[in-house]
């Protein structure tokens, strides 16, 4: 990955208590690359997206977005939008309302229309004055999506995104996700879908007991899915179908 980084760990172990969740990560991703991070459960992704958010301090080792430690720099944070699997809608306001807060928050100069047009691009304009609590699980999360990226986030840090979404709601995600790439967004995306992973991924790795076991680099061919699958499974021990 280039060296003029957007994110960099280095050595980077968060613990609790005697669980170490994320243990000597080091990786740095580039504007307008994207690391497709796989991993079954419990592998420390998760806890890898909350470290590079700076919603929890590392135990060791360190992680700069933009060359800013976000734990020491709050104001910084705003070059991140997050999806996680809590939604962090506010379910009493509507979709619009929520999103519009969000691009308040991270002083975006018209707030109201990127609120419009992120809301577009995730197919849920026709909902946009519904409130959030109406909404079905699927329509939930493209509204959650549109507020993480409604501030144009340089890193975008993504926890299964794809989950809820219909087709539609899939490739709808897919476009956005590519176009912000295009633009030199550096996007963090952890799934379990390897093939859809890929599809994006200029770099992937997979996750196990906090470390990466196993990174490539995207191929000038392109990912072979079934190859990486395979690689996957004989780090991880398992077989997975």
């Amino acid at each position: 990955m280039t060296s003029n980084a957007a994110v960099h760990a280095v050595d980077l172990g968060k613990a609790f208590g005697r669980r170490q969740a994320v243990r000597g990560v080091d990786f740095s991703l580039g504007t307008g690359e994207c690391l497709a991070l796989f991993g079954p459960n419990g592998a420390g992704k998760t806890t890898l997206l909350r470290l590079v958010a700076g919603l929890l301090k590392p135990s060791a080792g360190s992680v700069r977005v933009r060359d800013v430690d976000m734990r020491r720099d709050a104001p910084a944070r705003s070059a991140v939008g997050l999806v996680s699997h809590q939604s962090m809608l506010y379910a009493p306001l509507t979709a619009r309302e929520n999103v519009e807060f969000s691009a308040r928050l991270g002083g975006v100069a018209e707030p109201a229309s990127a609120a419009r047009d992120a809301l577009a691009s995730l197919k849920v304009g026709d909902v946009a004055d519904v409130e959030v609590r109406k909404l079905s699980r699927g329509q939930q999360q493209r509204v959650s999506i549109a507020r993480a990226l409604v501030h144009g986030p340089v890193v975008l840090l993504l926890d299964e995104p794809y989950s809820g979404l219909d087709e539609s709601g899939a490739a709808a995600l897919t476009s956005v996700l590519a176009s912000l790439r295009e633009r030199g967004a550096a996007l963090l995306l952890v799934t379990h879908n390897v093939a859809e992973g890929l599809a994006l991924a200029t770099h992937a790795a997979v996750m196990l007991d906090g470390r990466f076991a196993l990174e490539e680099t995207r191929p000038a061919s392109g990912f072979n899915a079934a190859a990486f699958s395979a690689g996957y499974r004989a780090q991880a021990g398992v077989d997975r179908g």
